[in-house]
Order: C-alpha cells, then sequence, then structure tokens
C-alpha cells in the first residue's frame, strides 16, 4: 500500500534536503542547524526543569543556609566555653 507521508523513503529526504540548500542557501544551513539544535537543547532543558537561575539562586540558598548553620555552630561553642 502507497501511503503519501512515508518518511522512511531516501526520496523524501533529498527532496527535503534540496528544498532546504535552495531556500536559505549553502551557507545559511550550518546557522540554520546551530539553531535548531539550540532550540531543542532549551526546549529539553524546559522539560527537565534544569532552569540555570533556578540553579543559581539554589546554589546561593546553600550558601547562605551553610554560612548560618556554621555561625550558628560558632556561637554555641562560645556559649558552651563561657559556661564551662
Amino acid at each position: 500500500m502507497f501511503t503519501i507521508a512515508n518518511i522512511d523513503n531516501p526520496t523524501i529526504w533529498i527532496v527535503g534536503f534540496i528544498t532546504i540548500v535552495i531556500l536559505f542557501g549553502g551557507q545559511k544551513i550550518p546557522e540554520l542547524m546551530r539553531s535548531i539544535g539550540k532550540g531543542k537543547r532549551e526546549f529539553e532543558r524546559g522539560l527537565r526543569g534544569d532552569d540555570e537561575e533556578l540553579l543559581a539562586q539554589q546554589r546561593r540558598e546553600e550558601e547562605v543556609r551553610r554560612r548560618v548553620e556554621e555561625e550558628m555552630r560558632k556561637e554555641d561553642e562560645q556559649k558552651r566555653r563561657g559556661v564551662q
């Protein structure tokens, strides 16, 4: 049975490639592919929730939390020394 949307057919890929070359020209293809790759990476990062700003904010919060805990330990240690 013949299907119009047979993507496995290499002829469709060849015609598609030639169409892209005609539309965008040989010099624009690497730029086009690069932008498609960046868009795909950004989309996947968004799906995973790997937002760089969110990760940076989490790192800052962890650093603040660590510093506060360290200060609290120092104060507790000073109080113990003062009591003894």
